[in-house]
C-alpha cells in the first residue's frame, strides 16, 4: 500500500505523455512468466532507445553514440532496480545516482574515475534533454544537475622532439606496416588528430599535392582541414602507393587499414605505438594521445600561436588548448635562469 502511495506522488514529478506511458516506454519489461505485455512494452523500450540513438547520431562520432547508449542504459538498469519509472524522476533521484556512482566499485577493487563519473552523468543529461525536446517529458529534472568537478591536470607523459624523431625514424622497413606504421605517425604528430579522427581518414581527404587533410565530422560533427608536412605527405603517397594495397585493403574506404584489412581501431593503434616506442626504446608509457599533447606542446614552443593550434586540434574552447600547450618545469628553470637577478 505504502508503495503505491509513494508512486502515486512521484507521478506528479514529470509530466509529458502520460507518467504511464512514459513508464511503458522505458520499464524493464516483465519475465516470460509474466503477463504477455511485456513484449509490448520491451518493444517500445527498443523503440524509445532506437529514437535516442539517431538523434545521438545525427550531432555525435559513433564512439560517442555507443558510450551514451550504455551509460543510459545503466541508468535505466539503477532507477528500475529502486522501482523508480522514468516519468517519475526527479533531481533527488538524479543526484542519489551521482551519489551511487562515486561509491561504486570495480571489478578491481577501484573507484570510478572523476572523468568517468563525468561521462555518466553527461550521458544522463543529455538523456532526458532528448525526453524532453522531443515532447515525452514536459521539463527535464536534470537539467541543473551538477557535474563533478575534475582538475585540469597537466599531461603526465610529453615526448621531446628527439624521442619522436627515435619512434618514427626507427621504422625503417619497407614492409605493408611498416609504410603504414611510419604514414600513421608522421601524420599524427603532423596534425595531432585524435585517435578516431585519424582512423577514420579515407585516401581522398589526402591532398598530398597542396599537402593539407581534411577531418570529416570530427568531435562535434565538424569537419576541419589542417595542413600536412612534407615527412607526412610523403609518407602517405608511399604507404598508398606500395603498402595498403598488400595489407588487403580492397574494399576498405579507410586510409589506414589493419595488418588483415579490417578497421585500425583505437586499440590496435595503441598497441602499434607502444611496440614502436619499445623499438626505439622509449620507456615511457606511450599513447596515441601522448603524440596529441607533443605535437601541441612542441608548436607552441616553436612559436605557433595559440588559435592556430586550437583550430589543429579541432578545440572549440580555447580552454582546452591551454591545457595541452602548458609550461613544463625545464622551460621555468631556464626562465629563472635567465631573468632571475640570482639565477645565474
Amino acid at each position: 500500500m505504502k508503495t503505491r502511495q509513494h508512486a502515486k506522488t512521484r507521478q506528479t514529478g514529470l509530466a509529458g505523455f502520460s507518467p504511464r506511458r512514459i513508464n511503458d516506454l522505458t520499464q524493464n519489461p516483465p519475465t516470460c512468466h509474466e503477463s504477455h505485455g511485456g513484449s509490448t512494452t520491451a518493444s517500445k523500450r527498443t523503440e524509445l532507445l532506437r529514437a535516442y540513438e539517431n538523434d545521438l547520431a545525427s550531432v555525435s562520432v559513433p564512439h560517442t553514440v555507443i558510450s551514451y547508449l550504455l551509460y543510459t542504459r545503466q541508468l535505466l538498469s539503477w532507477l528500475d532496480a529502486r522501482g523508480i519509472g522514468l516519468g517519475e524522476v526527479r533531481r533527488s533521484d538524479l543526484e542519489a545516482y551521482r551519489t551511487a556512482l562515486s561509491a561504486i566499485r570495480q571489478k578491481n577493487g577501484r573507484p570510478y574515475s572523476v572523468a568517468a563519473q563525468e561521462g555518466k552523468l553527461v550521458a544522463a543529461k543529455r538523456f532526458f534533454r532528448f525526453l524532453a525536446r522531443h515532447g515525452y517529458a514536459m521539463h527535464d529534472p536534470a537539467a541543473s544537475l551538477e557535474l563533478p568537478r575534475r582538475d585540469h591536470r597537466l599531461p603526465r607523459v610529453l615526448l621531446t622532439p628527439a624521442e619522436v624523431n627515435r619512434i618514427i625514424g626507427g621504422i625503417r622497413e619497407s614492409s605493408p606496416t611498416g609504410l603504414r606504421d611510419r604514414a600513421f605517425l608522421e601524420t599524427l604528430y603532423a596534425t595531432g588528430l585524435r585517435v578516431g579522427e585519424l582512423a577514420r581518414l579515407t585516401p581522398a581527404d589526402v591532398d598530398g599535392g597542396d599537402r593539407t587533410l581534411r577531418v570529416v565530422r570530427g568531435k562535434g560533427r565538424k569537419d576541419r582541414y589542417v595542413p600536412l608536412t612534407q615527412p607526412a605527405a610523403a609518407a602517405i603517397d608511399a604507404y598508398v602507393e606500395s603498402g595498403r594495397p598488400a595489407l588487403s585493403a580492397r574494399g576498405s574506404r579507410f586510409l589506414f587499414v589493419a595488418d588483415k584489412g579490417g578497421y585500425f581501431h583505437c586499440a590496435l593503434v595503441n598497441a602499434m605505438i607502444r611496440r614502436r616506442a619499445r623499438a626505439a626504446r622509449i620507456k615511457k608509457h606511450v599513447t596515441c594521445h601522448t603524440f596529441r599533447h607533443s605535437v601541441a606542446t612542441h608548436l607552441l614552443r616553436g612559436g605557433a600561436d595559440i588559435r592556430h593550434i586550437q583550430a589543429i586540434l579541432g578545440h572549440a574552447y580555447l580552454s582546452s588548448t591551454q591545457i595541452y600547450t602548458h609550461v613544463d618545469l625545464s622551460d621555468l628553470k631556464r626562465a629563472v635562469s635567465r631573468a632571475h637577478p640570482r639565477g645565474k
